[in-house]
């Protein structure tokens, strides 16, 4: 599972933007999806909280892996 930092780059990537923090939690806005709040902590997120935080965003799971699928050599 990817860590906090891996999914709020991927979330800005796509129109995010980080408005506020409360606490340990990053409020992100987008202009015509809804608001998330993502857990900034050490480690991974845990997998359904970051499949959660993906559809609510309107993403999958494969989007998020897209840009990092390994390559056959």
């Amino acid at each position: 599972m990817p860590k906090a930092k891996e999914l709020l780059r991927f979330l800005r990537k796509h129109g995010y933007e980080e408005t506020r923090q409360k606490g340990s939690h990053r409020i992100l806005t987008h202009a015509v999806r809804p608001m998330l709040s993502v857990p900034i902590h050490s480690g991974d997120v845990p997998r359904g909280l970051f499949l959660r935080i993906l559809k609510d965003a309107g993403f999958s799971e494969q989007d998020f892996l897209g840009g990092k699928k390994k390559r056959k050599v």
